[in-house]
């Protein structure tokens, strides 16, 4: 093989590749996925769960769309509930459902 041939051989090979390689990246990369902002996290619920798996508190929308916060006692015998929706939009119940206390 002369000299002139192996330039010509290292050329092709060199630009085959090139070529190659951007048609693959073209076809074969992955699509991009949309971040979301970096100050913020969208979500329709969130839950604060105890070591037993547990939900203490939660913040999130009900079937109406209605927000609210709930938070558990350790015991779960009392729920305290906020939410601007409601008529009362503080609550504090009971394990029975018994109103313990409830502000306008």
């Amino acid at each position: 093989m002369t000299h002139k041939q192996m330039l010509l051989l290292c050329a092709v090979t060199f630009l085959g590749g090139m070529v190659g390689g951007g048609v693959s990246y073209q076809l074969f990369s992955p699509t991009s996925v949309q971040a979301q902002n970096p100050n913020g996290v969208h979500a329709e619920e969130f839950l604060l769960l105890d070591a037993k798996g547990r939900a203490r508190a939660g913040l999130g929308l009900d079937a109406n769309g209605e927000v609210g916060l709930v938070l558990q006692s350790k015991d779960g015998n009392r729920t305290l509930t906020l939410s601007p929706d409601d008529s009362s939009a503080i609550t504090l119940i009971e394990r029975g459902g018994r109103i313990l206390w409830s502000a306008p």
